[in-house]
């Protein structure tokens, strides 16, 4: 396939201003704010985000954070888990990084101030969510994980007076050197007195923590600053981006009617997994027999039940049923879910809480290595920014806040060992170009279309050819609008690559024309590039196989 062309690099005005800083911390999530802190012990570290530090899909993480911290529970039993939601794709030597290093970040994590629900005999209180055969979610404030999280490394990035915090800057593209390494940003900083518009920071490394690409689609649980930005900037300067066609959809986010658009409320699988359950408009249950774990399934398996039973029925939803709960369990349990919908005219105590599939969560990213190393030098990556080979084809749920704090904390480890040598900035050839910002909702309807949970070759085309017209739109004015669709374009284009590829269903791929799982050809990870064709740039996909030699020789 030959996609849509993007840009090179970003339209935007000259640098006005200049810095110097050993770190750049991109993103302010559970993943940047731990690198940040972990990074400050070997030099001076700045962290840009985009809105106020808060404001990224961290603190929206309901579920919790699964590590094995029961005594009856071991890591062992984790990466077991986690590898049969990766669909024969996540990689074993990251999982056990991820399972074996949990336990003592979640416990880091506690030092610094986040409080974890807790039993009457002080022992944090384990829930179990799909994928998990064992309780090991930790939760905090029943369905307020991610908010009391953030909220701790926000605290402890504050009392830190070495690390310096940039917020409402939008990051435009990366500085690199002859050598091809990282040396530094570009940023757009929308009015922090002196450091005011378009300017460069210079840097000896680069850590991507920007978040996922929620945005591309019409209805998503992330919020509205989760364009690909990291990504994009990632393609443009020809780092590695890894399994970027794995989009997981969240089973059970809130219906609030056809005409809702942008981030929806989610449901936690942490409701399921107190014992809800799914029903179609009849009430009858219909996960039993889908899968051993019936509603605690993997969440593709769960998404695809619930998008098959709407296709058969003709309805544009399903319903969850947790009446039982009674009042109290929801207030103490879910004091979230219940506020948002009873805010929609719903009451969970009482009635069938209406729910669909919408885009939650990217597996795949910037490639990095088990230290968080791009394929670029000086650029590291973590978070749902990068793809480390935990999640494979289908993240497994609560694994991610976990590993953003694991992967973080190898990053600073392995920078501890020696900073890269300040490069020096490359002159800049790349074609600039920028897409109009009124494309996005034509292009969220497109991708909701053609690739979204149900996928097929004709569907992907005509997505392609759709995002290809809007690429024809230009302006010639900068401003943030702008680069967030020129991000999104870019990022689309890339995941409409992988995923017209790959011919099979695997995990959250799902193929109508390829409805089959096929190890012998498609065992293994597409990697997207974005290499120059005259003025822009087209992404191309390359197939890397998991199977060894050896095993190839006798399949």
């Amino acid at each position: 396939m030959t996609g849509p062309a993007v840009p090179q690099r970003l339209t935007a005005p000259e640098a006005g201003w200049t810095d110097d800083v050993d770190v750049v911390v991109i993103g302010s999530g559970v993943a940047g704010l731990t690198a940040a802190l972990k990074a400050r012990e070997l030099g001076s570290v700045l962290v840009v985000t985009k809105d106020v530090v808060a404001s990224g899909s961290t603190q929206w993480a309901q579920g919790g954070v699964a590590a094995a911290l029961d005594p009856e529970d071991s890591p062992e039993e984790h990466l077991q888990d986690t590898l049969v939601a990766g669909a024969g794709l996540s990689d074993p030597e990251a999982v056990r990084v991820l399972v074996t290093e949990g336990p003592d970040a979640v416990r880091d994590l506690m030092d610094l101030g986040a409080r974890f629900d807790t039993m009457a005999d002080g022992e944090i209180s384990l829930g179990r969510e799909g994928g998990h055969h064992r309780n090991r979610i930790a939760h905090a404030g029943g369905d307020a994980t991610g908010a009391e999280i953030e909220r701790a490394l926000v605290a402890a990035v504050k009392r830190a007076k070495d690390i310096r915090l940039i917020e409402h800057a939008l990051v435009l593209d990366l500085l690199t050197a002859e050598d091809g390494g990282v040396a530094g940003v570009t940023l757009h900083v929308m009015g922090e007195g002196q450091l005011d518009g378009v300017g460069a920071i210079r840097a000896r490394a680069v850590i991507l923590a920007s978040g996922g690409i929620g945005q591309l689609y019409a209805a998503t649980t992330n919020p509205s600053v989760s364009t690909g930005d990291g990504m994009a900037i990632a393609l443009r300067a020809g780092a590695k981006v890894r399994d970027l066609e794995f989009v997981q959809f969240h089973p059970t986010v809130l219906w609030l009617g056809k005409s809702a658009k942008g981030q929806q409320p989610l449901v936690s699988e942490a409701v399921r997994g107190e014992g809800a359950f799914l029903v179609d408009h009849t009430g009858k249950r219909f996960m039993q027999g889908q899968h051993e774990l019936a509603d605690l399934a993997p969440r593709d398996i769960v998404a695809k039940a619930i998008m098959r039973q709407m296709l058969a029925t003709g309805k544009d939803h399903v319903y969850l049923d947790a009446r039982h709960f009674g009042d109290e369990k929801w207030r103490v349990r879910f004091p979230t879910i219940l506020a948002s919908c009873r805010s929609h005219g719903i009451d969970p105590v009482r009635e069938l809480i209406p729910v669909a599939p919408a885009c939650h969560y990217s597996s795949g990213g910037v490639w990095t290595d088990l230290n968080g190393q791009t394929s670029m030098p000086g650029l590291y990556a973590c978070g749902e920014v990068a793809c480390t080979g935990v999640h494979g084809a289908n993240r497994l749920a609560s694994n991610s806040l976990l590993e953003g704090l694991v992967f973080a904390r190898r990053i600073a480890r392995h920078l501890a060992d020696g900073l890269p040598e300040q490069r020096e900035p490359a002159v800049d050839v790349r074609t600039p170009g920028l897409v109009d910002a009124d494309v996005v909702p034509e292009l969220q309807r497109a991708m909701t279309v053609g690739a979204g949970v149900i996928r097929s070759a004709s569907g992907l085309s005509e997505a392609g050819a759709t995002i290809g017209k809007l690429i024809e739109q230009p302006v010639d004015e900068p401003g943030t609008p702008g680069w967030e669709a020129t991000n999104l374009v870019t990022v689309a284009s890339a995941l409409l690559e992988a995923a017209t590829v790959r011919e099979e269903s695997r995990g959250a791929h799902w193929r109508e024309d390829y409805p089959d799982r096929d190890d012998l050809h498609w065992s293994g990870s597409l990697d997207l590039t974005l290499p120059a064709l005259g003025e822009q740039a087209v992404p191309q996909a390359t197939f890397v196989s998991h199977i060894s030699e050896e095993n190839q020789r006798h399949g």
